[in-house]
């Protein structure tokens, strides 16, 4: 250690009345005490959270933020994962399946699932006169004909009114409460001319008679003969 240095420790230890304690000693103890000034500024010095101002001056840090909850988007509001409601379906599935009833279905499920739902289609089923690929609607009624409904009165589509079975009556889709899907099922219309029928409903009112159809630009009489004992204005 240098002259100075010992000169300067010795003066420090007179003037805090140790006058015993050697330089050397005394300069241990300085380092030992930089040492552990700068081990509790680095354990204990605040650290930065990440902060995200919601509005009127109110910020957020990731710190404060629950377990198991999202920090919130930049501009939106803040999401829980366990918060996101799952949307179910309710869907009356009848005709000639093995369980007929009412079953919860995944909002988005296809008709397939609504019959697999019902137990499975029974050996006399016609499932080629359903549409099994088409979304459920929440309500609607899924009726499957049998094969021998399918060849009396052709296809019975899914959120058909009535239900097949009793007399050989087959259900129909009912023109003023059918949505554009459903009547997307009905044969020779697609989803244009489905769309069609539903804004011609809405811009002139209810149909009186299935011969309203004749009205809907796309449907001739040829085609609007083959639909009039599949559709219903009740």
């Amino acid at each position: 250690m240098s002259e100075g240095i010992e000169e300067r420790l010795a003066g420090l230890a007179k003037r805090a009345g140790l006058r015993g304690v050697s330089p050397r000693v005394m300069g241990a103890a300085l380092c030992v005490l930089a040492v552990a000034v700068a081990w509790a500024a680095w354990r204990w010095w605040p650290q930065k959270d990440s902060a995200l101002e919601l509005g009127d001056g109110v910020t957020v840090s990731s710190a404060e933020v629950p377990a198991g909850k999202e920090m919130p988007a930049e501009g939106g509001e803040s999401q829980d994962a366990t918060d996101v409601p799952h949307v179910r379906v309710w869907v009356h599935v009848v005709g000639a399946v093995r369980h007929p009833g009412l079953y919860d279905l995944e909002s988005g499920a296809r008709v397939e699932a609504a019959v697999e739902a019902a137990g499975g289609l029974l050996g006399n089923a016609a499932p080629e006169a359903v549409n099994l690929a088409r979304k459920v609607a929440d309500g609607e009624q899924i009726a499957i004909p049998t094969a021998d409904e399918a060849e009396r009165g052709g296809a019975v589509v899914a959120g058909a009114v009535g239900t097949p079975g009793g007399g050989g009556s087959v259900a129909k889709v009912n023109l003023n409460t059918a949505t554009a899907e459903q009547l997307d099922t009905l044969p020779g219309i697609g989803p244009s001319t489905a769309t069609k029928i539903v804004a011609d409903r809405e811009a002139n009112g209810p149909y009186a008679s299935p011969d309203d159809l004749g009205r809907v630009s796309g449907i001739g009489p040829k085609k609007l003969e083959g639909l009039k004992d599949l559709v219903s204005v009740n």
